[in-house]
């Protein structure tokens, strides 16, 4: 066996023992409570109403499905739900709940797992199948696609290890939620489209990932799918290509938009401010996401603190960073991946912009920006790409990638549902942007070791 392939193994190996490590066996809020609610509803009884789930009526005699020390929870259950009619739906997406459900159906046939009769064995299951699994394929897939970038040793096993362990990502894979699902289909489309190809098979894939994607979230998805279908199209310029790829997304986002509708007669029912008007709900016009919040200066000021405040996407993800200088090189450089890094920023400034301008809530209570996970990937696909171009800067990486791994390591002892700042959350970025200051004055090193030699 090559050294590449035990690396991949090695990776592999260790993002499952995260996954299998930090899976909770309790929902620990209304979000993966109000996805769970749908899984145990469609199997146990046939229905998409979660009326009668034990994450919305939260049984008072038996075990919950929920923290013991959390009131509200065990009281309340969810309060991400929709009043449609005369019932209760999830507000989240239906088709990953669907596909979680398909898990839950061959386990409960198989193994005789029942969520009302053993929650916290329910929960601990669908999370690893779910948020655990997704964080495996996500990291496998930083790696595959570092690979075919043209990094190899060294530089690949940081920056694949940069992303497990200096990101928020390992948090997000402690529960069942849809921003984690979202960063390993992106990770996996990233690997499927490097290098470019027009091979029937790859172009499939890339049109059920992209397709995937856009049922998972209902502004980064359909914004991924645009910017992987405009990338195909700008690559093949021929029918055929096109077709395949075409063949792989329609059935997914058919599939998503139908069930939107048959939910709620609307192809996007959490969008409908009526349906939030129920007695306790905690969403209104005045908070819900999906309708314009902001004037001018107050937008340019959210849109800052979404990436810079308090709970700043780059300065939980610290890594990050490097792609401020990355950007910069790689604008004036002539490299192949050109094309792809247009795509991926398009996708990323459309979803910064995009929920800069319908939200006004920080995306609730969770560890930074949860909207903003899946861009993680794109964010290490053009650091791959930046190390290839600028080996010496595997130390930059590595010194943010510390700093870095403390507010990881912070966020997945806390989770991702939490409104609290993480502990020491300011002096560790301070650390981290005077070092770096401090380190980027010294004379650069060069490599010792080189990756493997360009096309």
């Amino acid at each position: 066996m090559n050294r590449d392939r035990l690396a991949g193994l090695a990776v592999i190996a260790g993002a499952a023992m995260v996954a299998v490590i930090g899976a909770r066996d309790y929902a620990g809020g209304w979000n993966d409570g109000s996805r769970l609610a749908t899984v145990e509803s469609v199997v146990d009884r046939g229905t998409l109403a979660i009326d009668d789930s034990i994450f919305v009526a939260v049984p008072s005699g038996g075990p919950s499905p929920y923290p013991p020390d959390d009131a509200d929870l065990g009281a309340h259950g969810t309060r991400d739900k929709l009043r449609i009619g005369d019932h209760f739906y999830s507000d989240k997406t239906p088709v990953p709940s669907l596909l979680i459900a398909a898990v839950y159906a061959g386990a409960k046939s198989s193994l005789g797992l029942d969520a009302r009769r053993d929650p916290r064995r329910f929960c601990y299951w669908m999370t690893l199948a779910s948020s655990g699994l997704a964080f495996i394929v996500a990291v496998a897939s930083v790696f595959g696609f570092a690979g075919a970038l043209g990094l190899a040793g060294t530089p690949r096993a940081v920056l694949t290890a940069s992303f497990a362990a200096a990101t928020i990502a390992a948090s997000y894979a402690r529960h069942v939620n849809q921003h984690v699902l979202l960063l390993a289909v992106a990770a996996a489309l990233l690997f499927v489209l490097t290098p470019a190809s027009d091979r029937p098979r790859r172009l499939l894939v890339a049109g059920a990932l992209a397709g995937l994607g856009y049922s998972i979230d209902p502004l980064a998805g359909p914004l991924l799918f645009a910017a992987a279908g405009g990338l195909v199209v700008f690559r093949a310029r021929r029918a055929s290509p096109i077709a395949w790829f075409a063949a792989g997304a329609l059935p997914w986002i058919a599939l998503h938009h139908a069930l939107n509708y048959r939910i709620g007669g609307s192809f996007a029912p959490n969008a409908v401010p009526e349906y939030l008007a129920w007695p306790g709900s905690p969403f209104d016009v005045s908070n819900m996401s999906g309708i314009l919040h902001h004037g001018p200066v107050d937008f340019f000021v959210y849109a800052a603190a979404l990436l810079f405040g308090k709970r700043g996407f780059l300065f939980h993800d610290l890594p990050l960073l490097l792609m401020l200088p990355a950007a910069v090189a790689l604008a004036r450089a002539p490299i192949r991946e050109r094309a792809e890094l247009l795509a991926i920023g398009v996708w990323c400034l459309g979803t910064w912009l995009s929920y800069a301008l319908v939200s006004n809530n920080y995306s609730g209570a969770c560890v930074s920006i949860r909207w903003f996970v899946p861009l993680l990937a794109a964010g290490y696909y053009v650091l791959a790409v930046f190390l290839r171009e600028h080996p010496e800067r595997l130390r930059d990486l590595v010194l943010l990638s510390v700093f870095g791994a403390l507010i990881g390591a912070l966020a997945w002892w806390k989770g991702p549902w939490t409104t609290r700042l993480l502990p020491l959350y300011w002096p560790i970025v301070a650390a981290a942007l005077v070092t770096w200051w401090i380190v980027g004055r010294l004379p650069p090193s060069p490599p010792k070791l080189q990756n493997h030699p360009r096309m």
